[in-house]
Formats: C-alpha cells, structure tokens, sequence
C-alpha cells in the first residue's frame, strides 16, 4: 500500500509521512498518511492491533511488538497518539494508561517526534465538531483521505489522529514562515 518507494530523508523534502494512533487495551487502532507541502492528505494503511482474548500483560507486549512492525514496514517521519481522557471507571482508565504507554514506547524506539491531542482537538480537526461521533469520524475520514468505504472505528481514530496532525503541522509551518514562530 505505500504511495512511492524512497529514502525517509528524500521523503521529507515532498511529503510528511505521519502516524495516527488510537491506543486501546483491546484494539489500538493505526493508521498512516502523508501530507504535502499544500497539505494534500494521502492514505498509506490503516489498521487495527487486535489484542484481545489475551491476558493483559501480554497484551501490553504484543501492543508494543505489532506496533514496532507497522512503524518497522511504513517508516512514518513523526506521529501522533490520543491523549488519555479522564474515564468513570479507574481500573479501564489504567488499562488505557498502559496499552498507550506500550505504543508511546514503541514511537519512542522508533526515534519519532510525538505530538499528543485530546479526542476533542482530533474531532475538531478532522469532522469539525469536537463532539462528532464514530460514525461521523468515520464518514469524514472516508471522504477526506478518499477511502472507498469507512474504515473500522479504531482505524478511523487513528487516522483522524493524524489528520488534525497533518492541520497542526501545516498551521505552524505557515506560522514559521510568517516569522511568528
């Protein structure tokens, strides 16, 4: 599913090839982008790290392995990862705690800049309302990145992730160049 074969360094003078994250202790969901100097979106793959149906430690670890694979063969430029939101029950709140520690370990080893954005933030970005829900999420994915149907709801996560990403970088960039930075 890449766009094009070519070096990571050649990449960065035409495109930003950007990792969404959506972590979960059952399925953390990825997906991958690019964006050009217009900020253009591209899709390169999305997915889901199915875990479940495992004991919890071991599906820490597999977070960690599968992910360090997907980052492994898209060789993403920088990623994002969904903050943690404050959840009523504490015990799934620490679960979400630790799968999404187990993918920012992986980014880290990967050597990526990691931005981190509230659900609120990814919605407003990629639907436009912060309080859309999966359906909509999925819908605007689908038609954003021309997707020919809509992805799974963790996937579809991800990839707004990397979307309002894609908007923030492209933001700065212009504000850089304005000498506002």
């Amino acid at each position: 599913m890449r766009s094009r074969p070519c070096s990571r360094l050649a990449r960065l003078a035409i495109l930003l090839r950007i990792i969404g994250i959506d972590p979960g202790s059952l399925r953390t969901g990825y997906g991958i982008i690019e964006s050009d100097a217009r900020g253009e979106l591209q899709h390169v793959a999305h997915g889901c790290l199915n875990v479940a149906g495992r004991p919890f430690l071991e599906r820490i670890g597999a977070i960690y392995r599968e992910l360090s694979q997907v980052l492994a063969e898209y060789r993403p430029d920088t990623a994002a990862i969904e903050q943690v939101f404050m959840a009523r029950n504490a015990d799934s709140a620490l679960k979400l705690g630790q799968a999404r520690g187990a993918a920012l370990v992986a980014l880290l080893e990967a050597a990526l800049p990691v931005e981190e954005y509230t659900a609120l933030q990814i919605k407003k970005a990629s639907v436009g309302a912060g309080h859309a829900d999966k359906e909509q999420v999925q819908s605007m994915v689908r038609w954003l990145l021309h997707l020919d149907k809509n992805p799974q709801a963790d996937a579809a996560d991800a990839l707004a992730c990397a979307i309002c990403h894609a908007h923030h970088a492209r933001t700065r960039q212009r504000w850089q160049v304005a000498g506002h930075a």
